[in-house]
């Protein structure tokens, strides 16, 4: 009888424990995201993480992996700067391969140039594959001008100087990032025989066209172009939406520049990446943010990461600590 009561006083301890335990709800599972930072950033810097971690909050049990071409911070930033976009985007190719989170597609936001590179990655590889694409201040069709550095930013001074020495050399072409997205209307001629990256994944290159490029875009869900209002950092702002500076006019008598938009635009006209496909079929959104390039405000990235960001799946898994910057 002592036995029976120790027991049934065990039991009852047990349940009481249980009833008073908080059940913790599963969270969902949710489309994974990718994130490539912009010029002068690094993919765990204080600002990478930080927002990461506003994501996390938004959408709880999100897997994000930041993308990175260096594990230390400094060599990563540097390599922003100097190296082949071309030879870079391989190794982004093969590390989103080997993460195993991704492999049933994911969502991808790119910033500043990490943008055009993510679009790249798309139109060259998406295995595996991009669902929605959001860029912020991206230089879709290049710039016309090389970016303004800080005072202290000496990989963005040391870069600006050699580019000026000459955008469209050999050497530049294979070490400046910059220079592969430089894109002068007055010299668009030497621009297409000179690109190495750009001219490329815009198939502006006649000889050269890649019909993949425009299987591979028009296959994603939306194509999201975020242009900030004030940008003085891209020339022109309207790069960020397939936007550019018309050729130069030799008869011209006037400084005044006229912008190319998207839907004028040969790449778009002739559907050369699939842009006009996707546009037609409503899935490329034109998004306006108030201010200088890359002034993240709540009111500009966070509806556009709820509505494009972490859709929830089918299959629900355990709550885990999703956040993730690398291997």
């Amino acid at each position: 009888m002592v036995q029976l009561f120790a027991l049934g006083t065990c039991l009852l301890s047990l349940v009481c424990h249980a009833l008073s335990t908080p059940v913790r709800i599963a969270d969902p599972s949710r489309r994974p995201l990718v994130i490539w930072h912009g010029l002068g950033d690094s993919y765990a810097s204080p600002g990478m993480l930080e927002f990461m971690q506003l994501i996390k909050d938004m959408h709880s049990g999100i897997f994000i992996h930041s993308v990175y071409l260096k594990e230390d911070l400094e060599e990563d930033q540097k390599a922003g700067f100097f190296g082949h976009v071309n030879e870079q985007l391989e190794i982004v190719a093969e590390q989103l391969s080997n993460v195993t989170e991704l492999s049933g597609g994911f969502d991808a936001i790119g910033f500043s140039q990490g943008g055009q590179f993510l679009r790249a990655y798309v139109e060259r590889y998406n295995t595996p594959p991009v669902n929605n694409l959001i860029t912020f201040g991206s230089q879709h069709m290049g710039v016309s001008d090389l970016p303004m550095c800080s005072r202290w930013d000496i990989f963005c001074q040391l870069a600006r100087r050699a580019a000026r020495g000459g955008v469209y050399t050999d050497w530049a072409q294979h070490n400046l990032v910059q220079a592969q997205y430089y894109r002068d209307p007055a010299k668009l001629e030497i621009y297409l025989q000179s690109n190495t990256f750009l001219a490329d994944i815009n198939n502006e290159v006649s000889e050269s066209h890649n019909a993949t490029y425009s299987n591979n875009l028009v296959s994603l869900n939306a194509l999201v172009l975020v242009l900030f209002s004030g940008d003085k950092t891209v020339v022109p702002k309207e790069s960020s939406w397939f936007g550019s500076y018309a050729p130069a006019n030799s008869s011209s008598t006037t400084d005044e520049k006229t912008i190319v938009p998207m839907r004028l635009q040969p790449l778009y006209t002739h559907d050369w990446i699939g842009l006009r496909s996707l546009d037609e079929s409503g899935r490329v959104i034109l998004e306006t943010c108030d201010g200088e390039h890359m002034q993240l405000t709540d009111e500009c990235w966070k509806p556009l990461v709820q509505r494009f960001v972490g859709e929830v799946l089918d299959e629900y898994v355990p709550s885990e600590t999703m956040l993730r910057v690398q291997d």
